[in-house]
């Protein structure tokens, strides 16, 4: 019998392609064996033995722990403190079982489709024959049109696992260092996680559902505060991102004037500020612009003016971040923009004169496009930092001043350092957690929806 008879007589035979997968998924590493994959048969069912005896009991109880959040609150029986479930903790144990029973199954799942896989390259490439280490020759794949795979398949699949074995670590990482907390974040606002009555271990928390949400959109203090801190979040987002913007693009232009001279000098003193680090930098304004004590008002009142409230009024203190903000954004974006500015062919500007067209003329049609094709993506970069710029407000202003209409929250507080103090400082988790949700898809819609407009994006290829 010829070897391309032989790969036809293996694929006819009972233990095809199916087989392999079938005795892989009720018996972990059966499909390997079969395959003659003595080696990787056996780890598999090693893996799985491992799993079956220690992991599936630990998960099982981590699971029911997430399900029912603990049943013993810690207590004092006899005078002794006898301690209880933690709620929290268990939470934390129920998320990390979820993640490793789903591990569980994808391995499961590699399992059954390499050996499903290496069985139908087996029958492709005319079975192991004894004394090769190869699939089969030409002959068989001939033999085989529908299904012949070229030989060196098996090399192709070593690479591929090859990479995904030097990816997994990284995987790994990101998701207990980013999906895990995230995950645990969404699950703490359908809990009753909050002071004074449900704070581990003296008590225990329990699932609530959509009650966190009802609340924020219902109950008229959570609202009033959530809509006024929501609203001023969204101003402060904007102006602080335009005012940086066009204030670096008029900077920008007024250095790269053909008139003006020393051009370098200027560059570098509009862009020292950039290099001073910023938390400094807002503590130093901080000082500047105490009421009582700092310069500013004492410079004022030398002068015969009164003195501003520019912490203590809370539409001045507004307006002082604003300022404080274009001071600290203004350099990096006038650097930037004045890079770009220098990229726009000098021909445009000559040609549209030539036309007869003004100054604001070729500002309209020849820069600003050529810009804001350039920096719109940062613009939007700008506008999520801006959105999330919790240092700024709590080093300066603190939140302040007192809005007493709010919970828990001042007059420039955004969402960000709102939910700091939620946390922080009142413990209450769940509703922090409602409040970031919202924060994260009102975010993430902004940016998706104006990135996938920019030229950049459509540019892609």
């Amino acid at each position: 019998m010829s070897r391309g008879d032989r790969a036809i007589a293996y694929r006819a035979g009972p233990a095809g392609p199916a087989t392999a997968g079938l005795l892989s998924a009720f018996c972990a590493g059966g499909g390997q064996l079969l395959n003659r994959q003595y080696a990787k048969g056996a780890l598999f069912m090693a893996a799985y033995a491992v799993a079956l005896i220690v992991g599936a009991p630990r998960i099982g109880r981590a699971l029911e722990g997430l399900i029912t959040l603990g049943d013993t609150p810690t207590r004092i029986v006899d005078g002794a403190l006898v301690r209880g479930d933690h709620s929290i903790f268990l939470l934390i144990n129920g998320l990390l079982a979820l993640f490793a029973g789903a591990a569980l199954l994808l391995l499961h799942a590699l399992n059954v489709t390499d050996a499903y896989r290496h069985r139908a390259a087996l029958i492709a490439g005319g079975g192991p024959f004894p004394g090769t280490r190869r699939y089969g020759d030409a002959a068989a794949a001939q033999a085989l049109p529908k299904l012949g795979r070229p030989a060196p398949v098996h090399r192709r699949s070593r690479d591929g696992r090859t990479a995904l074995l030097l990816l997994a670590p990284a995987l790994l990482f990101v998701l207990f260092v980013s999906v895990v907390p995230m995950l645990f974040n969404v699950l703490i606002a359908f809990t009753n996680y909050a002071s004074p009555n449900h704070i581990p271990d003296r008590s225990l928390v329990s699932w609530t559902g959509l009650q966190t949400f009802s609340r924020l959109l219902s109950d008229r203090a959570w609202t009033s505060t959530f809509g006024g801190i929501f609203a001023w979040n969204v101003v402060w987002a904007v102006l602080s991102t335009l005012v940086a913007y066009f204030g670096g693009l008029a900077v920008a232009l007024l250095i790269e004037h053909r008139k003006v001279r020393f051009k370098k000098l200027w560059r570098t003193a509009f862009v020292l500020p950039w290099a001073f680090p910023s938390f400094i930098a807002i503590l130093v304004f901080r000082v500047l612009f105490n009421g009582a004590l700092g310069p500013v008002n004492g410079l004022l009142e030398r002068a015969g003016l009164p003195a501003v409230p520019w912490l203590s009024d809370p539409t001045v203190a507004k307006l002082t971040v604003l300022l404080v903000h274009f001071w600290m954004s203004m350099p990096f974006l006038m650097a930037l923009l004045a890079g770009i500015l220098t990229t726009i062919p000098r021909d445009l500007y000559e040609a549209a004169e030539v036309d007869g067209a003004g100054g604001a003329s070729k500002f309209r049609r020849i820069t600003m496009p050529h810009v804001l094709i350039a920096t719109s993506p940062i613009l939007i970069m700008q506008f999520a930092s801006n959105f999330n710029n919790f240092n700024l407000i709590y080093l300066l202003t603190d939140g302040g001043p007192p809005n007493p209409d709010y919970y828990f929250a001042g007059s420039t507080d955004i969402l960000l350092s709102w939910i700091y103090k939620m946390t922080l400082e009142q413990n209450q988790f769940n509703m922090a957690s409602a409040v970031s949700i919202v924060m994260f898809v009102v975010v993430a819609l902004v940016s998706v929806l104006n990135y996938s407009r920019t030229h950049s994006f459509r540019e892609k290829d």
